[in-house]
């Protein structure tokens, strides 16, 4: 363990004595009469406590999120989940950096490997690539995380499960507003209204996002709403309809090489040069209906549409694009997606033991628009950098996807439960290219993926207070849009030589409740073949190819709890060594210098991780409490010679919080990074021309302040 990880976990023990005299909860909100209600989260099977699910999986409420925090990224509030990587990069062009047991950490843009969802709303679209940007956290209720091999059942690229819902709206109608602001010119307000009245519920959000950057042009603006109704039926039905929208206009500063983040970490020379930046715009809708056919069976349906553009400047050099087959250096996408999830539950009999048992069918599609354009005018000697030019792509694309499934919980005893699903993920690629012009050939093409994933566990109840379980599962991964639409050597045309990686999965964990706290433990390993990683990297366009077969093997150790007298500790360990066990070339062709040898640490995964809280959060009056992260050495390429070294950085928060009549107030102040530590935040993985590095701020601090008024 290095001296960061060290020193850190001698801090975290100072919290420990705290959690000894606690009443047995497992991190449950207090009703109005002081019981303690049970903590759910919602699997296909309906709302599971997750002491009793057999697989890896962690709730965080929104309260908790939204405490002492500016409330804009997960990555502020997701620490305390073992197995999850999230880095804020600090650049609102590219989104978060959010990896599961190692799934997703090679992503250069947006989120791939792991599936999100937003009120059960797919933010994953049907070739695998997601994002975070929609996310409200001023209205969320909860998120949820799924690790390990029953991640499969929800299809392609489901290295792990990220799930975020909207709280519904409560009693009489509730009005507040909240405001924070803090270094690097950084700002937010939230307004939102929610209630309830006879058989409608209803909530209303919406916020403003303003960052002037830490680094030279890494200035952000977000702006973000949301919309949440239900509505319960007479025959006991219950419609919910979800409406969410958001806009993004960001510059992106773009990696630093090692010279230039020793020497000025918070310059963006090339970003400048070029003004590279990206703006998003979103809409989307959903519709989830869900009937109880009789006391034994139901049936949910959940439809859902949407819109996203996105217009991306790139810091491509004028004389690269001389190259006739080169796509230019503004990319600009114009994306339409939509689908249905129909799902059956049944609560049945096998052997005179319950039988739950749900089967659903899952379709997705995605229409794309995809331009490309030069990013300057003039000549190539002279030229007016960072504006659109000519036209030098243009291509629909399509992907659609029909997934089966099913899965089985038998109680067999009143100790043993086994577990059983199965997913039929099929994935279907096509593009028509229409930019054919001179040595441009046409390039449309069609691919189709398809797998049958099984999963199974069984979990035996050792004492009440303790659950063992294992499970075992085979996943699978295919190329998203942005992985297909370039192929090495500046070759025109999507890369349809890309094959799936296809993953096997084991895992053996235990769940404890000890002194009124939860305690998990888990083991994993993960065997992959024809992991796919990045080939080439340079200017903001990366290319993918296969690398044979890795392995990840890895401890998760978890523990939360709250004391009776409002005390709260929180501690997340990871160990995952991720590994790749054939030899391949970075990029190809192979010489000596890009040989990545078997035994090579996949980039991105840090070996080593460490999360520990420890506060006062009592439910009214001061609340104070401090945390500590700590992540270990990070390879930044195939070949292991460039790495970003290990840090721990620690954040101290204090606030107030009353509450009067119908009136609320919460003001807070926070200090993140209280040491000023330098450190590297994220890394771009395999970037070509080694600007690997996206440094994070010294210290900086946040204050905020709310009021919230029940008519």
């Amino acid at each position: 363990m290095t001296a960061a990880f060290a020193t850190t976990f001698r801090l975290l023990m100072l919290g420990i004595p705290f959690a000894a005299h606690a009443q047995q909860q497992e991190l449950p909100a207090e009703t109005a009469k002081g019981q303690l209600r049970e903590v759910t989260v919602s699997m296909p099977r309906g709302e599971v406590a997750p002491f009793n699910v057999p697989g890896s999986v962690d709730r965080i409420d929104g309260a908790e999120m939204r405490d002492s925090r500016l409330q804009v990224n997960l990555s502020e509030s997701l620490g305390a989940v073992p197995g999850l990587q999230v880095q804020n990069r600090l650049n609102y062009a590219q989104d978060l950096q959010l990896s599961i047991r190692g799934f997703g950490a090679r992503s250069t843009f947006g989120v791939r490997g792991v599936r999100l969802y937003v009120d059960g709303i797919p933010a994953t679209l049907p070739d695998g690539q997601g994002q975070t940007s929609n996310i409200d956290i001023g209205s969320i209720d909860r998120v949820e995380v799924l690790r390990g091999p029953f991640s499969a059942l929800y299809g392609n690229s489901s290295g792990g499960v990220l799930q975020a819902f909207t709280a519904s709206g409560e009693g009489a109608p509730r009005l507040s507003y909240s405001v924070a602001g803090g270094s690097f010119g950084t700002w937010r307000q939230s307004l939102q209204i929610g209630g309830s009245q006879g058989a409608v519920d209803y909530l209303l959000g919406a916020s403003r996002f303003h960052s002037d950057g830490w680094r030279e042009h890494s200035a952000a603006r977000r702006d973000i709403a949301n919309g949440k109704l239900g509505i319960a039926l007479d025959n006991g039905d219950k419609l919910t309809l979800v409406l969410n929208s958001v806009r993004i206009d960001a510059q992106d500063p773009l990696g630093l090489t090692a010279d230039q983040y020793a020497r000025a970490p918070r310059s963006a020379p090339l970003a400048t040069q070029y003004d590279t930046r990206k703006t998003v715009e979103q809409t989307q809708l959903g519709l989830l209906y869900e009937r109880r056919i009789d006391a034994t069976q139901g049936l949910r349906l959940m439809v859902y549409g949407g819109e996203r553009k996105t217009t991306q400047y790139q810091s491509i050099p004028p004389s690269a694009q001389q190259n006739p087959l080169h796509a230019g250096g503004v990319i600009d996408l114009s994306r339409q997606y939509g689908g249905v999830d129909v799902r059956w539950t049944a609560a049945l009999q096998l052997a005179d033991r319950p039988l739950d048992v749900v089967a659903g069918l899952g379709y997705d599609s995605l229409r794309e628009r995809r331009r490309g354009y030069e990013n300057y005018l003039g000549s190539v000697v002279n030229p007016l950098l960072g504006v659109q030019g000519r036209l030098r792509r243009s291509e629909r694309n399509e992907v659609w996807n029909l997934d089966p499934y099913a899965q089985a919980t038998w109680r067999l005893t009143d100790r043993w439960t086994l577990e059983a699903g199965v997913r039929r993920s099929s994935v279907h690629f096509a593009s028509n290219d229409r930019y054919i012009v001179g040595a441009n050939r046409d390039d449309s093409g069609t691919a189709r993926y398809s797998k049958t994933l099984p999963v199974a566990s069984l979990r035996y109840q050792a004492t009440p207070d303790l659950a063992l379980y294992g499970s075992i599962g085979r996943g699978f991964e295919t190329p998203t849009l942005n992985e297909l639409s370039y192929r090495s050597g500046g070759a025109s045309g999507l890369n349809f030589a890309l094959r799936p990686s296809v993953n096997d999965s084991i895992e053996l964990g235990a769940k404890a409740r000890l002194a009124g706290g939860l305690l998990t433990a888990a083991l994993f390993q993960t065997r992959t073949r024809d992991e796919i990683v990045t080939d080439t990297n340079v200017g903001g366009r990366a290319t993918f190819q296969n690398a044979g077969r890795t392995r990840r093997n890895g401890l998760e150790l978890g523990w939360q709890h709250e004391t009776s007298n409002h005390w709260r500790t929180q501690l997340a360990y990871t160990w995952l060594d991720a590994t790749y066990r054939d030899a391949f070339c970075s990029p190809s062709p192979c010489a000596a210098a890009n040989t990545v040898a078997g035994g090579n640490r996949i980039p991105g995964i840090a070996r080593q991780s460490l999360f520990a809280s420890l506060g006062w959060v009592p439910p009214e009056g001061w609340r104070a409490g401090v945390e500590m992260r700590a992540l270990g050495r990070i390879q930044a390429n195939d070949v292991n010679t460039a790495s970003a070294p290990g840090y721990a950085v620690a954040a101290l928060y204090a606030g107030y919080l009353k509450k009067w009549e119908r009136w609320e107030f919460n003001a807070f102040a926070r200090v993140d990074n209280l040491f000023d530590r330098r450190y590297v935040g994220s890394v771009i993985v395999n970037e070509g021309n080694a600007r690997y590095y996206e440094p994070a701020p010294g210290r900086n601090w946040t204050v905020g302040l709310s009021g919230a008024y029940r008519f």
